[in-house]
Order: structure tokens, then sequence, then C-alpha cells
């Protein structure tokens, strides 16, 4: 007997040492650089929907990593997550799942929608996608009244729903696996999903969650499904009581809060126009939130001319809350109207069907709620066969008379996008000749920009950094840019053909790169015009209106008023927390010329206003000029004052500098301004505001500001055509061939007289 155990012992141990060797993860044994590095997407990914883990815990996580011992830096995260996980689902090293219910409260909110983490042991080391099940899911709302389409009852006829399943079905649960979150499990021995759990109803709902990780991983006798008893806190309306500066009715953004930093409504369930990809929502006089019983804070804000508002309020039951909004300033008093030339309304990743977007009742809320006078919303190529229906070369039919909504085009999308993108404002027409699909469009940019100016509208290049990037911080400077992207790259070739492109974008791309082309082109004598712009929601989804043009209209405001301003330079860039109004040179306003028979002086004036808070925002001035926000008023603050610096420019280069306290008051600054040649002349505030710049022209003499200027616009004639030639079409090489040494031509004459 002992013989025969003895063999069979020693068989064992052969067939061990033959076998390959495998060592199944162990529960906290995650090496710490990714297990962190993926705690922080998982936080991430929690702010990102509005339930962001508390600050407390947050910090924790930071302490735990700087903890020298990585084995115990782990554990201790893991700890530290450990209330927050709802279910914790271990899969064994041969892929079989089982799953128990965690610590966190099965807490939710009726008509809304609560995250929770998923604690996943992964003893098997896999990367399948993690999926749950349950049958409670397949949701008849009350809202909308529809199911989801993988519920198996959603093409079932309404004759065979029976109030047994309406009842049960209240739930909608889904794992999370949008950016940052990943769609497949990464292999760490622990990770974390994030669950997603919207309830219909009010109340005690049990659900029965399932998961796996492909077919045949269920581990037997139900020990990969858990049945969970959650409570779901009743939804009270609070009705919103908004007016405005003079008691007026409006519509204002709400960003609501509860004690726990979670937004409401939840961004995960939101219906236009509601968006799911901003904190805040939009509402007039008399709308309604839904909130659960509890403590909240919300901030009040109509765009950056009013003043924002924060308070906290508790919710027992239905409720009103009134907000009478102030403003710190309203340029429109003065005639200046404020514009956001390129918004979208589709086609960013942020829509959930970006080929098709929203409508423009869903976009009106967006510029009435940021006190926007005019707003460009841009039909652009992946959205262009569906929104193009609501382009009619009129204002929409929701505009009033303060406030404009009109639809025209951006050139992204399309075969010349490679060479810049383009926005075209104020056309009558929106498809090229001869052009009947997208793919039929010319493949660089000079062809569409006639096409659009023989409509008489008004051209620019959009995003104009992008592709502009430089390392200086100087302006101007003399850095060779690659003229590798989609900003303003064929800008230098277009501006040198008369009446081809009007302007160039800012406001939206880091300041040096845009404006350092601008800068170069004027002083080589080219009057192209600048205008603020945002590019909601894709440089930017956080409001429309970031980046404004504030224009002179000396009567009724009107959309073609408006871009013809902006054509004709009666205008400024602002992010809106500064303003430089009425910026005149010897009496001529912006845009306009003066003329001096021999070099003199002359003096700059300009109602300056500027608004900061009395505390510095560390976030946004610790942040490198290459981050977003990249133009914002808190980046000019003097040190830890509420000063900023008013520049006069002459060709580009500061003459004359004041500093002004940004207190919200108007200040007319006059500044005595010396002119050699002929120049341009202009007033900023960097990184907030510029104005378009008087020309000063001296003895007749044409604007040849520097020599240098124009060399680097010859040679970055020459750096675009290594970057654009390739993918402009063979039956167009040659025209722009030649349109780019026509170009080299002027410059080479300007060159001659500089």
């Amino acid at each position: 007997m002992k013989k025969h155990l003895w063999v069979s012992v020693t068989a064992v141990l052969v067939v061990a040492l033959l076998m390959p060797a495998y060592s199944a993860p162990q529960r906290g044994a995650a090496p710490l650089q990714p297990f962190a590095q993926h705690v922080r997407r998982v936080e991430s990914a929690l702010e990102s929907i509005g339930q962001p883990l508390p600050a407390a815990v947050h910090q924790a996580i930071n302490d735990a990593i700087g903890d020298a011992d990585e084995r115990a830096a782990a554990t201790r995260i893991e700890q530290i997550l450990d209330p927050h996980v709802l279910v914790t689902v271990e899969i064994n090293p041969e892929s079989r799942v089982k799953v128990t219910q965690g610590s966190a409260q099965a807490e939710l909110v009726q008509g809304g929608t609560r995250a929770f983490l998923v604690k996943v042991i992964n003893q098997a080391g896999i990367t399948a996608p993690l999926a749950v099940k349950s049958p409670n899911t397949g949701p008849i709302s009350k809202r909308s009244g529809t199911r989801s389409a993988d519920d198996p009852l959603s093409h079932a006829p309404p004759s065979e729903l029976t109030m047994s399943d309406v009842r049960n079905r209240w739930a909608e649960i889904a794992i999370f696996d949008k950016p940052p979150m990943a769609p497949r499990l990464r292999g760490l021995a622990i990770e974390y999903a994030i669950l997603q759990v919207y309830s219909r109803d009010a109340g005690q709902r049990s659900a029965i969650l399932s998961f796996d990780v492909g077919q045949g991983t269920a581990d037997i006798g139900f020990r990969n499904d858990v049945e969970i008893l959650f409570r779901a806190k009743p939804a009270y309306p609070v009705k919103l009581r908004v007016r405005d500066e003079q008691g007026r009715p409006t519509t204002a953004s709400f960003l609501v809060r509860d004690d726990r930093n979670r937004v409401y409504p939840n961004r995960l369930k939101r219906l236009a126009p509601d968006l799911p990809f901003q904190d805040q929502v939009y509402r007039s006089d008399g709308d309604t939130i839904d909130l659960p019983g509890g403590r909240f804070t919300v901030t009040v804000s109509r765009g950056p001319e009013y003043i924002s508002e924060t308070r906290a309020f508790t919710i027992e039951g239905p409720a009103e809350i009134a907000f009478d909004l102030r403003r710190w300033i309203d340029p429109a008093t003065r005639g200046w109207y404020s514009g956001d030339h390129h918004v979208h309304a589709a086609g960013c990743s942020h829509y959930d069907n970006p080929t098709e977007g929203v409508e423009p009742r869903h976009m009106w809320p967006q510029v009435s709620g940021e006190a926007l006078n005019i707003a460009s919303v841009l039909t652009w190529g992946p959205c262009y066969y569906s929104q193009k229906r609501f382009f009619s070369g009129h204002d929409d039919p929701l505009s009033t008379s303060k406030q404009l909504l009109h639809y025209d085009l951006e050139i992204s999308g399309f075969p010349s996008s490679h060479a810049g993108h383009l926005v075209l404002l104020g056309l009558t027409e929106q498809d090229y000749p001869g052009a009947t699909r997208i793919e039929q469009w010319p493949t660089w940019t000079l062809p569409v920009l006639r096409w659009a100016s023989a409509q008489k509208a008004v051209t620019g290049f959009a995003h104009s950094g992008w592709g502009l990037e430089v390392a200086s911080r100087d302006l101007p400077n003399y850095e060779m840019p690659a003229f590798d992207g989609i900003g303003a790259n064929e800008f230098i070739v277009d501006v040198t053909r008369p009446g081809a492109v009007d302007f160039i974008s800012a406001g939206d791309t880091p300041p040096v790169w845009e404006l350092n082309i601008w800068y170069h082109v004027l002083n080589a004598g080219f009057r192209t015009r600048i205008s603020g712009e945002t590019d909601f929601p894709c440089i930017t989804d956080e409001r429309v209106g970031q980046g404004r043009s504030y224009v002179k209209l000396d009567g009724a405001l009107s959309y073609r008023g408006w871009v013809d301003a902006i054509r004709d330079g009666r205008t400024y860039v602002s992010d809106g927390r500064s303003h430089l109004m009425d910026f005149r040179v010897s009496s001529v306003e912006s845009g306009g010329e003066v003329r001096l028979a021999q070099p003199g002086t002359v003096r700059a004036t300009v109602v300056v206003a500027a608004n900061l808070p009395a505390v510095p925002d560390e976030q946004i001035r610790s942040r490198p000029p290459t981050d977003k926000p990249y133009w914002h008023l808190e980046r000019a603050r003097i040190g830890s004052t509420r000063e900023v610096p008013l520049e006069i420019v002459v060709n580009g280069v500061a003459v004359a500098n004041r500093t002004l306290i940004a207190d919200g008051t108007p200040r007319e600054v006059s500044v005595e301004v010396p002119i050699e040649k002929s120049s341009w002349v202009a007033a900023r505030i960097l990184p907030s505001s510029h104005t378009n710049p008087v020309f000063v022209i001296v003895g007749d003499k044409p604007v040849r500001a520097s020599r240098a200027s124009a060399e680097w616009c010859l040679a970055a004639v020459n750096q675009c055509w290594t970057q654009k030639s390739t993918r402009i079409g063979a039956g167009e090489l040659e025209e722009a061939r030649a349109a780019y040494e026509a170009a080299r031509q002027v410059y080479r004459k300007i060159i001659g007289q500089s």
C-alpha cells in the first residue's frame, strides 16, 4: 500500500514538473503602477459622468500612491475603494465567474442614474469584455414610454406586455465602457468597472444582476448572479423662476450638485435639450428640475457678462426657487453685440448620433442661456446630409430681436479640409456647384473661398492654431511651423488673393499659434481681420461663447450686419471677461484707416473693462499656455492682484502698457503713439481680448512693417506646399501650383519693398 502511494505521489510530481508553470495572480497583488493608473482613469470616468468619488477618497488615494511600499500601497487603494463597491466579480483561473454583493449602499434616485464600482478579481488575467444582464432591465420609461433595443420585450406587441412585465422591468443596468473606461478588462489581478443603474420608480426595488466574461464563463449553481435590494429616493419637481437684470423672464445655466458633489440631472441618461457632455443644464423661467430629497448647491450664470451666483438649498418635496440675475457689463448698450461664429449641433463624438445631432430647438437654450446675441451653427462633414435641412439663408424662426440663431457652413470633413477648415458666414446656397456628394468638392481651399465670396459670404479659417505650433511665446516669432494641421494653413496662400479670405479665427487654440501668422501677414501689408470662436462642442464642450466676437453695429441687430462688421474689422475678440470697446486711433475706429503726410504721433483710445474674482484661480493660472482654456482673463492676472495689463501694439510689438484693475468698471484709456512709418495699431489684454487694427498710412506708402515677416511668409508658402500638395486632386494640382507660385511672387515683391 505504501509502495502504491509512493508511486502515485511520484507520478503527480512528474506530471506537475512536465506541465507549463502557472501562477495565478493573488488578490491585492496587482503591480502598483498599472493599478494606480487604472484607478486614476476610473476616477476620471466618474468625474466625467458627474458622479465623482468624494474629495476625501481622492486624497486618500493620493496618499496611498505615495507609499514607498508598493504592495502596501496597492492594498490600501483597494481598501479605500471597497466601501464604494456594489458588486465583487471573481474570475477564477478557469475563467469561471462568481459574484457577491459589496459594501456600497444600494441607493438610487427616481428618474435618475447612479454609478457604482464593480470590483473584478481577475485570477485568470483575461481581457474579455465584462457583461451584465438582468431580468429587471428593458425599461418602460414613464417619461418616454420606450424600451431599449436589446430588451427582449422591445419587439413584443403592446398586447403581450402584462402589468407584471411593466412592474418588474423597472431599471436600466449597464457597464459604462465609454472613454476613459475601456470596453474590455485589462487583465490586472484587481481592477474596477463602473456599473450604471437607472430607476424608473421610487421606493424599494429588487434586481438580479448576473455577470460573465463570455460564453460558458458563468459559475455553476447561480453563483454568477446576485440579488440586490435597491432603495430609490423619490424625485420632486423644483420650479425655477429666473429673471434678467431688467426683471424679464429669461434662460440661464444651472449647475446643480448634491453634498456628494454629484451632478443633477444625471449626465448618463439626459434627453435633449439637456446634453450629457455638460455639467450644467439650461432652464427658462418656470421650467423644472427633478431632484430627490437632500441638500444641494446650485450655481446660476448666464455667460461671462453676468455675475454668477451660488446658493445652497434643501429639498424635502416639490419646491420653487427664484433667481434675479445681475450683469457686471452690457456691451450691447454701447452698440457692441456678442457672437460665436463657430458652433455645432452635430458631428462630434460627444453626441450619441454624430451624423444627426440635435435640432435648433435644442441649440436655442445654449445660446439664450449664455446671453449670446448671435450664434452661427455650422453644418459640417459628418452631419452634412442631416443638418443641412436646417439651413435656409435666413435666421432660424426661434430667433428674437435680441438673440439670433443662424445656420451656415464649415468646410470640415470635406476634401479640402487637410489644407485648413473654412468658416463660411452669410451663405445663400450651401451646395457647391456640380457637387452631389461631399467627395466631389474641391481638394484645396481657394476654389471654395471664391465660390463663397461670389455669394457675398464672409469667409475665414477655423481653429487657426492647429498645424501652426511653435515653441516660442514671443509675438511675433520667426519659428517655422509644420503647416501640417487643419487650422489657418493655406491661409498663407489665400490671403494674397484680394477678397478671398476675410478673417482668421481666434479664441479656441493657443494664442501665440493663432496670432503669430496673423501678425506676420499684417506686417506684410494685408488687412485680414480677426474673429472669435469656440468650436463647440469639438474643441470644448463646456459651453458656447467661450470665444466671442463683439461687433459694433450702429442700427438694429442683424446677422448680415454682424458678419459684415467682422469683414470690415469693427470687432474685438474676447473670452467675455475683458472688453476693448470703441478702440480708435485719431478718432478712426478699428478696421479703418488714418492718413498722415509724414511721421508723427497719433492718439489711441479705448474703453476697457475687465472682471476678475478677488481670489486667483490657480487651476487655470498653473496650466501651460498649450492647455485649455487657451484664452482666459485669469492668465493675464498680474501676480495675486486683481490687475491686468492693457497693451497698445504697433506692428505686433507692444509700445505702451497700462495696468488696470479688473473690477468690472469701464474706463477710458488714452495713449499717445509715435508712428514712424505706415503701420497697424491695435489693443490687447493677452490672453483674453484683442481688437482689430487701425491702419495708419504715412506718406501714401503701404504697410511694409517688417522684411523679416515677409520673408517668414514666403518660407511659409513653401512649407505649406510640402504638406498639402500630395493631397490636392490631380485635376486641380496645376491650378493650385500656380496659385502657390503667385503667392510667392507677391511675397517676393513685398520683401523688395520692405
